[in-house]
């Protein structure tokens, strides 16, 4: 949908020089501010009808928003779906923005409620991300310890937030993947700031009385559910 939307300016405008954000990292403070504001300066392009500022967010948040939605489901064409429904919600939606929030949390928000909306509508299981086993024992004579240990640590983690409800793994994922406040997660999720925190302390509970099984420790396990 957004692709037909950019296509008849692609011939004309190049997007070699625009800067590309796909990290997940949780930037300082100054360049946080820069990003916002290139962002509003080409959201409000965007209100105007300039299909290559429409062009410059979708590079901008593709690769983010691939990232965040792909923690949800496996499904190449279903993300690119619902990113591409994002876009077209930004597309109709610009002129309205009153800044109430920064650009990257209305554009989240939107997403989210896409991604709700998809796994709604189009049912699937979530992805696992689990290498192939064939490919691990090859692997594993290559790689030095700390890596195989990197990637272990990975995957306990992952089953453990895969074990949480949705709305709490979504709390946990916005904050510590993506770097987002709990004011800017309440925006997203659309809900209040004391339900943000409630769904976080429930998730860390949870995850505190599961990841030590999934380790293998049942002792520990045990104690904190008694607890």
């Amino acid at each position: 949908m957004i692709r037909g939307v950019v296509a008849d300016e692609q011939a004309r405008n190049t997007v070699s020089d625009v800067p590309v954000d796909r990290s997940d990292a949780v930037r300082t403070r100054q360049p946080e501010a820069d990003a916002h504001v290139r962002d509003l300066d080409w959201l409000r392009l965007v209100g105007k009808g300039d299909r290559a500022a429409l062009e410059r967010l979708y590079m901008s948040y593709h690769g983010r928003l691939t990232h965040f939605l792909g923690r949800y489901t496996g499904r190449v064409d279903l993300i690119d779906e619902i990113i591409n429904e994002t876009l077209w919600v930004v597309w109709r939606g610009a002129s309205a923005f009153r800044g109430d929030s920064k650009v990257s949390t209305w554009i989240f928000g939107i997403a989210y409620r896409c991604l709700m909306k998809a796994l709604r509508d189009q049912p699937s299981p979530p992805a696992s991300f689990e290498p192939d086993s064939d490919n691990v024992a090859s692997e594993s004579a290559m790689v030095d310890t700390s890596e195989s240990a990197q990637r272990e640590l990975h995957d306990w983690l992952r089953h453990g937030l895969d074990l949480l409800p949705t709305e709490q793994r979504m709390t946990i994922e916005l904050a510590y993947y993506l770097g987002q406040s709990c004011e800017e997660i309440a925006t997203i999720m659309n809900c209040a700031v004391g339900t943000v925190k409630a769904r976080m302390f429930h998730a860390r509970l949870r995850l505190r009385n599961t990841l030590p099984a999934l380790g293998g420790d049942t002792q520990t396990s045990t104690r904190s559910a008694q607890a």
